[in-house]
């Protein structure tokens, strides 16, 4: 029996794995089966770094006519990223301007400093400079998955920085990203966007693909791509996701 779409798209973190966290075995395993039959792409708010981190470097057993029906497209799909000729190659990329930086990472500053959200001791940089977004991380990057569910379980706060930061940065789009960030683009850029380019890149209409996440809901930051007209499937954790694979690969 066919898969049900031509190309699965997915979020990362947990939707594949826990946030920041490795691809679990049993993903990379789901992942290398899936790969043998339809095209694959993950799209996340991270870098490529963050990327070949935890995905890249558990799906060595994949191949590479498999690897390349992985499409890769970091900072929420403004940079994307194919298998090509025995290494990962960067295709398009669009980059925020020099002032367009300065400005963001500026109001970013002052509004958490404001609220109380810029936090002292911390697992890394708050503020993040992705070329094509502007990240502020509550905890740091590299914070454990625990401190950072334990931060904003409700969402309440990143929420409030998200919307004070966007009234003075009209021309830029400010959204709540995972946990405990804030990411800031060009106006426009979410992963409904990011659908958009990857039907343009791929030659795979919207139509004919799945999108699976875990944020969904209406104030998640997966809920853009429901405009596109995308078939959606929403999981809680990566172990949903590993069940869902499973029931489309059972009779494959």
């Amino acid at each position: 029996m066919p898969l049900p779409a031509r190309l699965l798209a997915f979020d990362l973190d947990d939707t594949l794995a826990p946030s920041k966290s490795p691809l679990p075995a049993q993903v990379s395993d789901v992942l290398i089966r899936l790969l043998q039959h339809v095209a694959v792409a993950i799209i996340s708010g991270g870098q490529i770094e963050q990327f070949r981190k935890q995905v890249v470097a558990h799906l060595t057993g994949a191949g590479d006519e498999a690897l390349s029906r992985l499409h890769l497209m970091p900072v929420t799909g403004t940079q994307y990223y194919r298998y090509l000729d025995g290494h990962w190659q960067q295709l398009y990329a669009d980059n925020l301007s020099a002032d367009e930086k300065k400005q963001a990472l500026t109001v970013l500053e002052d509004k958490a400093r404001e609220f109380g959200l810029w936090g002292s001791e911390t697992w890394g940089p708050i503020l993040e400079d992705r070329g094509s977004q502007i990240t502020f991380s509550a905890l740091g990057q590299t914070a454990p998955v625990a401190a950072k569910k334990a931060w904003d379980p409700t969402g309440a706060k990143k929420n409030m920085l998200a919307a004070a930061v966007q009234q003075l940065l009209p021309g830029l789009s400010v959204r709540s990203g995972g946990s405990t960030s804030v990411d800031i683009t060009r106006q426009g850029i979410d992963k409904g966007y990011a659908l958009g380019r990857l039907a343009e890149v791929s030659g795979v209409p919207i139509s004919e693909m799945i999108f699976v996440g875990d944020r969904l809901d209406p104030d998640g930051n997966d809920y853009p791509v429901v405009r596109t007209g995308v078939a959606t499937h929403a999981v809680t954790g990566w172990e949903d996701t590993v069940g869902y694979l499973e029931t489309l690969l059972v009779d494959v």
